[in-house]
C-alpha cells in the first residue's frame, strides 16, 4: 500500500514537472498526495485508539487525489495522457483508504468492537429517536408525517454494518436451529416407556347377604335380628353368625391417575407449583408428571406445552436439560 501511494506521487510529480517545472509539480505532489498521506496517518491513528474517524477526514481522503488528479489532467496535451494523468494521482486514494480498512479489521478482531459501526449506530439511534418524538408530539401535522416517514427510513439503518450484533443473531439463530433439531431427534427416535403402575392393596367390606323381607310376626323377626347379630349363650360361649363368609377379603386396585404430589413424594422433592421458581430435581418430577398423564406418552413438545399451560416456570435451557435427564433415566431404567 505504501508502494502504490508512493509510486502515485511520483506518477504525479513527473507529469506535472514537464509541463509547468520542478517546483510546481513539487507543490502539487504536496498538495495532494502528501496531504492525502497526512489524514491516512490520521485515520490510521484514530483506527488504533479504536476511535470514529471525523467525517472531514474522511472526505478529506477522496477530495485532495480528486484535485490532484484534474490539476493534472489539465496538464495534459492528449486524450490518452489526460486519463493517464487523471487516473494517477489516485493510487494515493486507494493506498489510505486499504491501510484504514485494514487497520479497522484488526482492531475489530483483536478488541471485538467497530468504532465506526457503533458512531453510526448510535448517531442513527439518537436520530430516530428524535424524530420519533417529533412525530408524536410536534404540534403542525405537516412535520409530524415528515418525522414518522424519516424515522421509517432511520429504522431501516438499525444494525447495519454492525458485526456483533450479526454473530449474537446467529448464535440465536444457531442454538434455535439446535433445539428444533434436538426436539425432532428426540420424537423420531425416543423409546416409549410403559409407567410402572403403582398397586394398592386396599381392604374392602364382605358383601352382605340380601336383607330378609320384613315379617309381621314381632317374635320371627327378633329371632332373625340374633341370628344376624349373634348373641351368646348361657356359658358366656360366642355364637357364630349366620352372614356368609367371603371367598377373599381384599382386592387388587390398578391406580391409573397418579397426583403430582404422589410422584414428588415418591421422588423425595417437595411438591412444585405453579409460578414458583423450580429445582432441577422438581423440574424432572413435573416432566414425569406430565409425559405419562396420557397414553402414549408424551413428546418433548407436548410436554412442553403442558408445562407452559400449567403455570410453571423454568427457562428453556432448563427445562430441555431436565427432559434429557428424564430420557435418560428412562433409557437406563431396565
Amino acid at each position: 500500500m505504501l508502494a502504490t501511494g508512493a509510486a502515485g506521487g511520483a506518477g504525479t510529480f513527473s507529469n506535472i514537472k514537464g509541463v509547468y517545472g520542478s517546483g510546481t509539480a513539487l507543490g502539487a505532489v504536496a498538495a495532494g498526495e502528501g496531504a492525502t498521506a497526512v489524514l491516512a496517518l490520521v485515520l490510521l491513528g484514530l483506527t488504533m485508539l479504536g476511535q470514529s474517524s471525523p467525517a472531514v477526514v474522511r472526505l478529506g481522503l477522496w477530495l485532495l487525489p480528486a484535485a490532484a488528479a484534474v490539476m493534472a489532467a489539465m496538464a495534459a496535451d492528449g486524450a490518452g495522457r489526460t486519463v493517464i494523468y487523471a487516473v494517477t494521482p489516485m493510487g494515493m486514494c486507494v493506498a489510505a483508504e486499504g491501510m484504514a480498512f485494514l487497520a479497522r479489521r484488526i482492531v475489530v478482531h483483536t478488541d471485538g468492537r467497530d468504532a465506526e459501526a457503533e458512531h453510526r449506530a448510535a448517531a442513527v439511534v439518537r436520530a430516530l429517536a428524535y424524530h420519533r418524538a417529533r412525530a408524536a408530539n410536534h404540534p403542525d401535522m405537516r412535520t409530524r408525517k415528515s418525522s414518522e416517514r424519516t424515522s421509517w427510513r432511520l429504522a431501516r439503518r438499525i444494525g447495519t454494518g454492525d458485526a456483533s450484533l450479526g454473530t449474537r443473531l446467529l448464535d440465536v439463530q444457531r442454538e434455535r436451529v439446535t433445539d428444533g433439531a434436538d426436539a425432532a431427534l428426540a420424537d423420531m427416535f425416543g423409546t416409549a416407556v410403559t409407567p410402572e403402575r403403582h398397586a394398592v392393596t386396599a381392604p374392602v367390606t364382605p358383601a352382605l347377604s340380601p336383607a330378609p323381607e320384613p315379617h309381621t310376626d314381632p317374635a320371627a323377626a327378633t329371632a332373625e335380628v340374633e341370628a344376624v347379630t349373634g348373641s351368646r349363650d348361657g356359658e358366656d360361649t360366642q355364637v357364630t353368625s349366620t352372614m356368609p363368609e367371603a371367598e377373599d377379603e381384599s382386592v387388587v386396585v390398578v391406580v391409573t391417575a397418579v397426583t403430582l404430589d404422589e410422584v414428588a413424594a415418591v421422588t423425595g422433592v417437595p411438591t412444585p407449583r405453579p409460578a414458583e421458581a423450580l429445582s432441577d430435581a422438581q423440574l424432572v418430577v413435573v416432566l414425569r408428571h406430565l409425559r405419562y398423564s396420557a397414553d402414549p406418552p408424551l413428546s418433548y413438545r407436548q410436554a412442553v406445552t403442558a408445562f407452559r399451560d400449567g403455570g410453571f416456570v423454568g427457562g428453556e435451557q432448563r427445562v430441555r436439560k431436565a427432559w434429557g435427564a428424564l430420557m435418560s433415566q428412562e433409557e437406563s431404567t431396565p
